[in-house]
């Protein structure tokens, strides 16, 4: 599985010297601990994913479907629709 929060640190990172934690921190509204937490949560909510790849000028979204391709290849078999566990 792809560690989305070491993905946003390798790209934070790359930014400019004066985009520190501090700077990080007060785009997203928050304190400089929870940048920390970002940067170790293996998986993160959209909605604050899509405001991380705004604010880092990053789309972590394709990146994300860059790597995960390989795995959701669809076959002719795999077009019909999911049978329910339950009849509900």
């Amino acid at each position: 599985m792809t560690h989305i929060g070491k993905m946003v640190r390798e790209v934070f990172d790359r930014l400019p010297k004066g985009c520190n934690i501090g700077w990080f921190a007060r785009q997203l509204n928050c304190n400089r601990s929870n940048i920390y937490d970002i940067f170790n949560r293996p998986t993160l909510d959209t909605e604050l994913l899509r405001r991380i790849s705004i604010i880092l000028h990053h789309d972590f979204f394709r990146d994300l479907s860059d790597r995960l391709t390989p795995d959701l290849q669809v076959t002719d078999q795999d077009t019909t629709p999911a049978k329910p566990l339950h009849n509900v």
